[in-house]
């Protein structure tokens, strides 16, 4: 048992978990999530890919990319195809052996200072060092910085996006504090942590992906910063992002969707309604755990991931299960764990909504719709 209890850096102001979870145990030869698998973020991934390849096209050396937490292949898959000499790496094996068959360059292991050494003497610096939802998985961050200077070439970048500390706090998105999420970062958080390794943060850029995030470029001291990076410290500042106070007022907020969204269901239930959750992420077991919602409130929940499927959710014990295929086993409100791809997701259950089933989200605010 893990306790999700949260804390703050006043020297570097990073917002972390205070307990960590071995890493070993959630991400492994079983690791279920595959980013291929939704088309929103296929998309979102060749056109980084894209990007990427533009701004390497110019320059004088030839580019060589460098993914950890590259998952099943998604995003390197696009330099494969152009023949871009690259590398991903990532601690779950089968996910690597996907990429491998995706024509992908990978290999099964960790990112750090050790790794980075032995690629740099293999197969010399990276143009690009690029991670996707990964960084703040990662504890030891002094290793991953320490191999981020090792590897990167001298005008390099290392690109990485994650969840936003300003979007968790001003959405209320307490479900983005969970198991692999040791870090919440801020553009703040990451230019002070970066340049105690001789790093800094150079362009910063807003995301819609996965409830809001942050795109960050970190890159050697001599390299210029955008005014983005300028811009988006000072609105950290200005908002008090860091402040003990505003920490305390996202904490009451969280503290109310607590007590509100268990008497939503339980509303739902004394009106006859059919409640069944949607999509068995890894943010909804602290949603669950945290409310107070188990199989009594919330009897099923349905994913399309087969190795969720006939498992139980942890701690709840809310049994998951495939998908209803016929109309009339639909739920009538499906309480929507995946709000981060709800755009897709609404889009592609349009029979569920056409025969009047409504969504339950909790994230900005709890609706019925």
């Amino acid at each position: 048992m893990f306790e999700l209890k949260v804390g703050i850096c006043e020297s570097c102001q990073l917002v972390q978990l205070i307990n960590e979870v071995p890493p070993e145990m959630m991400f492994n030869s079983h690791y279920p999530f595959r980013t291929s698998s939704s088309q929103r973020m296929q998309q979102h991934f060749r056109e980084m890919a894209l990007k990427i390849t533009a701004a390497e096209s110019q320059a004088d050396s030839a580019p060589f990319i460098v993914e950890f937490g590259c998952n099943d292949g998604t995003f390197l898959e696009s330099f494969a195809r152009l023949g871009f000499m690259h590398l991903g790496i990532d601690p779950a094996s089968n996910l690597v052996s996907e990429a491998v068959a995706r024509g992908v360059n990978a290999r099964t292991g960790w990112f750090n200072t050790e790794t980075a050494a032995e690629i740099v003497e293999s197969a010399g610096p990276a143009t690009v060092i690029y991670a996707a939802n990964t960084f703040s998985h990662i504890p030891d961050l002094a290793s991953v910085f320490r191999g981020v200077d090792l590897l990167l070439a001298e005008d390099g970048r290392f690109i990485f996006e994650d969840p936003y500390l300003g979007d968790i706090v001003t959405k209320c998105a307490f479900d983005q504090i969970y198991d692999e999420h040791i870090y919440y970062f801020s553009a703040t958080s990451i230019d002070l942590v970066a340049r105690k390794f001789g790093l800094k943060l150079i362009d910063v850029e807003h995301l819609g992906t996965h409830g809001g995030q942050l795109r960050y470029t970190v890159g050697r001291l001599h390299q210029t910063p955008s005014r983005s990076v300028v811009d988006v410290i000072e609105n950290e500042r200005q908002s008090g992002l860091h402040s003990v106070e505003r920490l305390k007022a996202f904490a009451q907020t969280v503290e109310f969707r607590r007590v509100e969204l268990p008497k939503v269901l339980r509303e739902l239930a004394t009106a006859g309604k059919t409640v069944a959750g949607y999509a068995a992420t890894a943010k909804s077991a602290t949603v669950l755990n945290y409310c107070g919602i188990d199989r009594n409130l919330l009897p099923v929940i349905y994913d399309t991931t087969p190795e969720k499927q006939g498992q139980l959710t942890p701690g709840t014990g809310i049994p998951i299960k495939a998908f209803p295929q016929r109309s009339e086993e639909f739920p009538d409100v499906y309480l929507l764990f995946a709000w981060n791809h709800e755009e897709e997701i609404i889009t592609r259950e349009s029979a569920f909504r056409a025969q009047g089933g409504t969504w339950l989200k909790f994230v900005p605010d709890i609706t019925l719709s």
